[in-house]
């Protein structure tokens, strides 16, 4: 029976203890990550089951690409990464004394592989730590990180824009995807670099750091824009490349391709509580070829390109981090930010 009876004047008012805001917490926490691994292995079971349908086809396909082709597949997957470091890298170098190629790397790379965690958000946690760690003040890496958020969101919604059309014609489950262009006005506000410049000095003051000495440049904005389109550049060309195997994607469909790998990573950050975009990718991949290849065929390739990432991410990132160990070694600790132990 619930007790209504008024508090008498003067009787203190119970108030919840830490103690059941910690436990609340938790079992928030647990109920979300539940969440977050439930979803997650529902992805993984309908991938299985398409592969499992579809596997006739699939395995013919796989067995069929020529290794010349994915290998060129793979380096120009190698380069759309390479393009995605350089174009964050402009903007931390903006904000401080530039840190050099291989510090930078191994930021941005060992960072990212945070995104195959559920929740894409580990990805920066990681990188601020990890520009922490290599004598950056956190202020700088996470400013640098939220612009280049930005800027792959526009970069990825222009490519994108090629392949928008089709892709929401051929699938009534991607008829959301317009909707997305309603970010590209806000992010591109975002990235002027009057705004930028205030967030940066609102930021860093917020944070008790010194903030940088001149503002954010329209050359700095499209240089790292420009970068980041090359990204998309690059990928589509790796997936076109790893598609065309003679049963009928030629070279008409690049473009395509191009806007198809600018919408998947879209979809992929959309869907943030999936590692990496795990399926909200895929399946932008597999409308996109399908008229081309099949549906079977499609499918394979989409499973193929997310393999390859994986192993690009993974070469990359270690790579990187052996640069950076020679560029200590030859150059020292990096000192570029003040009061940074």
């Amino acid at each position: 029976m619930i007790d209504d009876e008024p508090i008498a004047e003067g009787e203190a008012t119970p108030i919840p203890s830490p103690g059941a805001d910690a436990k609340t917490t938790r079992q928030r926490t647990i109920i979300i990550n539940t969440l977050r691994y439930v979803l997650l292995a529902l992805v993984i079971a309908a991938a299985v089951w398409q592969l499992w349908v579809n596997w006739e086809v699939v395995s013919s396909t796989v067995s069929g690409l020529q290794w010349q082709r994915v290998l060129v597949s793979f380096l120009a997957l190698l380069a759309g990464i390479a393009f995605a470091t350089l174009s964050w890298q402009v903007l931390v170098d903006d904000l401080g004394t530039p840190i050099g190629i291989g510090r930078g790397a191994q930021i941005f790379l060992v960072g990212l592989l945070g995104k195959y965690l559920p929740g894409s958000v580990w990805a920066y946690v990681l990188q601020i730590e990890l520009g922490r760690k290599a004598g950056l003040a956190r202020a700088r890496v996470f400013a640098a990180t939220l612009f280049s958020l930005m800027v792959v969101v526009v970069a990825a919604l222009i490519a994108g824009a090629m392949a928008v059309p089709e892709l929401v014609a051929e699938d009534p489950r991607l008829s959301w995807l317009p909707w997305l262009y309603l970010l590209l006005p806000f992010a591109l506000v975002m990235l002027h670099p009057k705004i930028l410049t205030a967030i940066v000095r609102f930021g860093f003051r917020v944070l008790r750091r010194p903030r940088p000495d001149h503002p954010v440049t329209f050359s700095v904005v499209a240089k790292s824009l420009g970068l980041a389109i090359l990204s998309y550049v690059a990928y589509g060309v790796h997936l076109w490349l790893l598609a065309d195997t003679g049963q009928g994607l030629t070279l008409g469909p690049l473009a395509l391709c191009i806007g198809t790998m600018g919408i998947a990573m879209i979809a992929g950050l959309v869907v943030f509580l999936l590692p990496s975009g795990v399926g909200a990718r895929e399946l932008v991949i597999v409308v996109a070829l399908t008229p081309f290849v099949g549906v079977g065929a499609a499918t394979a390739f989409a499973a193929v390109s997310r393999l390859m990432f994986i192993v690009a991410d993974l070469l990359t990132a270690g790579s990187a981090t052996l640069m950076a160990v020679i560029t200590r070694r030859r150059t020292g600790e990096y000192h570029g930010d003040p009061g940074v132990e």
